[in-house]
């Protein structure tokens, strides 16, 4: 990644996971638009985020908007509303690099892996996109209050990509906010982080545990 920080997009910024990836890059200093379904209330989401002195403040507009402004585009939105969303933005977020966090979760047995047709929702949002826009996928296996909390985060993050060069980026984004992660190869292989989450659902209810994560092994730290 360059010295100049890239305008980050966030569709779907005031939900669980977008809200905390939003806080998390406000707060490393990156430039942040938080998409919503209305501008007002992506505008009244960015009011309340915390930043860095210094920082820019984080702006809010509607997903379409922020998919507009964006220089990297974030998803971060539930299954059931993807499709329609990825519509929306669609002619918005053309040449761009669009980071998909989306887990295709079915209430209500959401500790069940239910897979789409295309094996993988960040696949499905290749498809929706089409040659446009070049899809990443990461960040599935983190807890969102965990974003949040601004503690220190034990697990691993795997980054999916046929570009190794773009999932460079998306791992350099995720190192600037103080997460480990790895390439974990092409995008079709998101399907095995995918379907981890709702193992971890499950994990975490039967164990009682706050955030279950992973951690892969065998690789030294940087």
């Amino acid at each position: 990644m360059s010295s100049a920080k890239p305008k980050l997009a966030i569709i779907g910024g005031t939900g669980a996971l977008g809200s905390g990836l939003a806080q998390c890059f406000a707060k490393a200093g990156f430039p942040v638009v938080i998409g919503s379904r209305t501008a007002e209330k992506g505008e009244e989401f960015a009011r309340g985020i915390i930043t860095s002195a210094g920082s820019p403040r984080p702006m809010g507009a509607s997903n379409e908007a922020a998919a507009t402004a964006g220089d990297i585009v974030f998803i971060a939105v539930p299954w059931a509303t993807q499709p329609q969303i990825i519509e929306a933005i669609k002619p918005h977020v053309e040449g761009k690099l669009v980071v998909d966090t989306t887990v295709p979760l079915v209430p209500p047995k959401v500790a069940r892996v239910q897979l789409p047709s295309e094996d993988s929702a960040a696949v499905a949002t290749q498809k929706r996109l089409g040659a446009g826009a070049r899809v990443v996928a990461g960040f599935h296996n983190v807890a969102a209050h965990k974003l949040k909390s601004g503690a220190a985060i034990d697990c691993d993050v795997l980054i999916f990509g046929d570009d190794p060069k773009e999932r460079e980026t998306v791992i350099g984004l995720a190192k600037a906010i103080g997460l480990r992660a790895l390439h974990a190869g092409p995008l079709a292989n998101s399907t095995a982080a995918e379907a981890l989450t709702s193992v971890l659902i499950g994990i975490n209810r039967s164990y009682k545990v706050d955030g279950a994560g992973i951690r892969i092994t065998g690789i030294a730290e940087a």
